[in-house]
This record gives structure tokens, C-alpha cells and sequence, in this order.
């Protein structure tokens, strides 16, 4: 896909402002997208004070650091989502190696999970964190199925969302109540887990879902409601919650992707929603594929944008929330 002039953003920006979000008049971005670096970040952009924003792109973890300089932080990681626990330790999807890790202070790398009842996970997509130190992940499988060993019961392929509990233990959480489960992020408060349902197939979901969550971190399957649906474009991939509780969400297209996305209207960009799961504002993205999202720099009213492996910047009023 070729970049759109930067030029075009204020038009862009407006057109779709008043199309399609209910514009409230609270202030939410400060600036247009800015275009910050043009390789090395597919996805699971995470800040951290020290180091800046680390990327997964190109198959390694990727940094940009606070003086603007890029390198590289893991070389040949196969990672997508990485989050930053409590203790400040690197939690890595490498959906490559099909497990989930953690990169502690020294350096060493633990394995927390690559298996599920004796099954191998699909690939490790994007993770979360409550405030009882319990990783959610997620678990779908995009391209070839053919190495796939997850199945339920009955011997349906499964695509879940999992927990990671601090004594290593693993739960499924999330079966089939969603088609194919990518981004996800939960609440401060434990209670709720924002599901991102992307199947990029033919008559695939590509929605946007909520879920309330018990007390001992699992999915109350009733509760399911559904916030957004991107139809016939690219859904929801990676997302992020600010201070005030909204959620911003990466999704969309510029361009149809045929024959499984076939909306003409660019919709690439940051889905921004109300704590009810109102459509705010949108930020459009002038790259293909919107993939994750995350807030940065010294205030926290940064956010930091990937798109087909570039990275894009837009300022913010109000700062992201912290795992605290």
C-alpha cells in the first residue's frame, strides 16, 4: 500500500469526523497523525520510561528510544503483542514459537505458556493484565490451519483467549464465543474484557465485543455485548484504555482487500469509544493495515500508532492507563 501524502490528513480527517463518529465537542487528539518511522513497527507497540517504545516488526523486538534513535532490542523474537508487567519485565506473544514469555531483569527468558492440555497454541496473538497479576492472551490463527493442534471436545478447531496465572497455571476462558479473537484489554477494575473479533475470511466477524468478568478472572459468557462491527472492512485489531475509561481501537482499510474485504470507504485508523461503547471520534491512518496502538512519552498523552510496519504519533488530552 502506498502512504498518502501527509498533506491530505487535515481533509481526510474532517470528512470522516463528520461522517461517521458523534462528534460530543470534548476535545480527545491535539494534533494530526504524524508520521514518526517507515519500517519496524508491525505491531505491539509498548512504552516504557527508560528504554521508549519497544515494536514487534521485521520478526525482531525493535526500539525507539527516547532520542529518537532506532535499534534493535531482541533480534528474531517472531513476537506481536508485548506488555510490560509490574516488576517491568517484558511479556512477549511470539506467535512464531507459539508461546507466550517473559524477559526478566537478567536478561533470561521464561516460558509461562506453550501449551494448553498437551496442545500447542496457535499463535499467540496480543495480552492484558488484571490487577491480580493474571495474563489474558489471545490465541487465534491467521493463513495456514494445517499445523493447527487446538481443538475442543468434539474435536472443533479452537481459536481462545487464555489465563496465565502468577503460579503458572493456564485457563481457557474464551472457547468459541468469538469467531477469531485478536486484540484484547481489560479493565482496571477486573470487570470487564474487551474482545477484538477479526477474521480476515470471507463472511469472517469483524467485531468488536465486551465481556464481564467473575471475580476469579473468568468470562461470564451472558454477558457478552457487542460494541461495534466493522462489516465488510478490516475489524478491530490491538487497543488501549486512557484515564477517563475510553477505549481507543486500531482497524480498517484504506483500500478493499479482496476477495474477503470489500468495503470501498477508507476506514484505516484509531476507533475511539465512550465507557457505554460509544463511537467518539476517529483518527485516520493513511497506511495499510491499522494493527495496534498504544500511550507514551513523559506525559502519557502520546499515542503511538503501527501500520504495515510503520509508526505514526498523534497527541492526546488526556494520558493512558497505567498498569498500576
Amino acid at each position: 500500500m502506498k502512504l498518502l501524502p501527509l498533506k491530505s490528513m487535515p481533509v481526510l480527517l474532517a470528512l470522516v469526523l463528520l461522517s461517521s463518529p458523534a462528534n460530543t465537542g470534548e476535545p480527545i487528539f491535539t494534533t494530526q497523525p504524524e508520521l514518526v518511522l517507515k519500517t519496524g513497527a508491525g505491531e505491539g507497540p509498548v512504552w516504557h520510561p527508560q528504554l521508549g517504545l519497544l515494536t514487534s516488526g521485521d520478526g525482531n523486538i525493535n526500539r525507539w528510544d527516547l532520542e529518537g534513535k532506532t535499534s534493535v532490542f531482541r533480534d528474531g523474537a517472531g513476537s506481536n503483542g508485548l506488555l510490560f508487567d509490574r516488576d517491568g519485565r517484558l511479556i512477549v506473544c511470539e506467535n512464531r514459537k507459539r508461546r507466550v514469555t517473559r524477559t526478566n531483569a537478567d536478561g533470561t527468558i521464561t516460558v509461562l505458556a506453550d501449551s494448553y492440555e498437551g496442545s500447542k497454541f496457535n499463535q499467540p496473538n496480543d495480552l492484558t493484565i488484571d490487577s491480580q497479576n493474571r495474563i489474558y492472551f489471545s490465541d487465534p490463527q491467521y493463513g495456514d490451519r494445517s499445523g493447527m493442534e487446538m481443538r475442543d471436545k468434539d474435536g472443533k478447531y479452537v481459536e481462545g483467549v487464555y489465563r496465565i496465572d502468577p503460579d503458572g497455571s493456564v485457563t481457557r476462558v474464551i472457547t468459541h464465543e468469538v469467531d477469531r479473537p485478536n486484540g484484547l484489554i481489560i479493565t482496571p477494575d477486573d470487570r470487564y474484557l474487551f474482545v477484538a473479533d477479526n477474521n480476515n475470511g470471507p463472511g469472517g466477524s469483524r467485531k468488536l465485543w465486551r465481556f464481564e468478568m467473575s471475580t476469579a478472572g473468568r468470562v461470564i459468557p451472558s454477558s457478552q455485548t457487542l460494541i461495534h462491527d466493522w462489516g465488510t472492512t478490516r475489524g478491530p485489531d490491538g487497543m488501549k484504555l486512557d484515564t477517563a475509561g475510553r477505549l481507543y481501537v486500531a482497524a480498517g482499510l484504506n483500500r478493499p482487500n479482496l476477495p474477503q474485504e470489500t468495503a470501498t470507504k477508507p476506514t484505516a485508523g484509531i476507533y475511539v469509544f465512550s465507557r457505554s461503547g460509544k463511537l467518539l471520534t476517529f483518527a485516520p491512518i493513511p497506511r495499510d493495515e491499522t494493527t495496534n496502538c498504544a500511550f507514551g512519552a513523559s506525559d502519557g498523552k502520546t499515542l503511538f500508532v503501527t501500520a504495515g510496519g510503520t509508526l505514526w504519533k498523534i497527541g492526546t488530552t488526556t494520558s493512558g492507563a497505567k498498569i498500576k
